[in-house]
């Protein structure tokens, strides 16, 4: 072992002749770990928060979207739809039409978002885990049936509405006819009109974005109402089994050229996740400001053990010990009280993270059914505790520098 590992690894275990080195040196370790301990499970929260998100919309948006750079809408005869229908990775290809509308029922209106997909929609969207009442996959769902249209809302958007079964009246929807203006002394020739019937289901993503804001219909509806026969706003895609979804979609980003664009879920939620990571990177910062403020205590510890050794240090320079291997003595031992109170702190905090996730100690709220989830969710990120480390040590190398700083001017 090096001599001055060696040094630093006694001077750090071994009773000073003043015992309150010895406390001080233990409280700057506590300090680190405690701070530690905080970052690994402040930002497992937030990964805990970000992987829950994630899995609420999967269940709503699909593997890949595929709209237009520039424009709204698409002709279903454009030979980039027959290109992703023969796309060896695409195993369900839906084509949608989206806008916004006004729905009318019993008095009561709201300005919902319109969707209208493909019969085959039931192959696209996983609604075993969005429908209520509960749907199996072995009955038959459909969006319309001879001249009737169907719809299933958002649970959030049902509740406005006053919707209960499939035998209620129908829906009242009105949306602006494509290139007129109003008329003002009779409005409603500006609209297309048309009903939509309940399938008796609702969909319940629990993102109020959906849950209250959105309808599901045919697409031949959708075109209907928008003036838009013919044509579609987006294709859906789900990819065959086992299929990367980065290789995937760079794939078919490629083959339709720089006209579209093809996004994957988090892509689709861009703004959420961006808001997420800002959150979490502010979280970080802040809590290195706190760890900074708790490493100050390995100052105190440092500057009374060179104190304390003034006796060796002379004995040492005796030998002829330069002074930098001197200085290095003394940095190597504040570095190992911050890196045993960062491992402490790390498994400390792995271990609470892992109590949280089987036992959910630290919960939601008081009121049970209020949340998502009953108790905060964690997932533990390997390159987090490789971050929190790093972060521990670069700011150990800051605070250790100033007492070893003071100690070269006295050699």
């Amino acid at each position: 072992m090096n001599y001055k590992i060696f040094i630093a690894w006694r001077y750090l275990f071994s009773r000073k002749s003043h015992h309150a080195i010895n406390i001080i040196s233990a409280i700057s370790a506590c300090g680190v770990a405690i701070a530690t301990l905080a970052m690994v499970c402040t930002l497992s929260v937030f990964n805990g928060f970000h992987s829950l998100v994630a899995d609420l919309f999967t269940d709503f948006d699909p593997q890949l979207k595929v709209t237009l750079a520039e424009g709204r809408t698409l002709s279903i005869k454009d030979k980039a739809i027959e290109q992703l229908r023969r796309h060896p990775d695409v195993d369900v290809l839906t084509l949608c039409l989206e806008d916004q509308a006004l729905v009318v029922r019993d008095g009561k209106q709201t300005v919902v978002t319109v969707k209208g997909m493909d019969d085959n929609f039931d192959r696209q969207l996983n609604l075993p885990h969005l429908l209520y009442p509960a749907w199996e996959e072995e009955e038959e769902l459909a969006l319309h049936a001879d001249v009737l249209e169907y719809c299933i809302p958002g649970i959030q958007l049902a509740i406005q509405l006053g919707l209960r079964t499939d035998f209620d009246p129908p829906l009242q929807i009105f949306a602006p006819k494509r290139g007129e203006r109003v008329n003002m002394a009779n409005p409603l020739s500006s609209f297309n009109n048309d009903e939509l019937l309940s399938s008796g289901y609702v969909f319940q993503v629990k993102q109020t974005k959906y849950d209250a804001n959105y309808l599901i219909t045919s697409l031949q509806f959708a075109q209907h109402l928008f003036d838009q026969e013919g044509r579609i706003s987006q294709a859906e895609i789900r990819l065959r089994p086992g299929t990367n979804i980065s290789r995937a979609q760079r794939d078919i980003a490629n083959t339709l050229g720089s006209r579209f664009v093809v996004q994957d879920r988090y892509e689709q939620q861009e703004d959420v996740f961006r808001i997420m990571k800002i959150e979490k990177l502010l979280a970080y910062v802040f809590l290195t400001f706190i760890l900074f403020i708790a490493s100050f205590n390995i100052i105190g510890s440092l500057s009374m053990l060179m104190i304390d050794k003034q006796r060796d240090i002379q004995t040492l320079h005796n030998l002829g010990a330069p002074p930098s291997a001197i200085r290095l003595i003394f940095t190597i031992e504040g570095n190992m009280i911050s890196m045993f109170g960062a491992l402490a702190g790390i498994g400390l905090g792995v271990l609470l993270c892992w109590v949280q996730q089987h036992y959910g100690i630290v919960s939601m709220g008081q009121s049970e059914g209020s949340f998502i989830v009953e108790a905060y969710p964690v997932v533990v990120k390997i390159w987090d505790l490789v971050l929190i480390f790093l972060t521990v040590m670069a700011v150990s190398a800051l605070v250790v520098w100033y007492p070893v700083r003071r100690q070269n001017q006295n050699l």
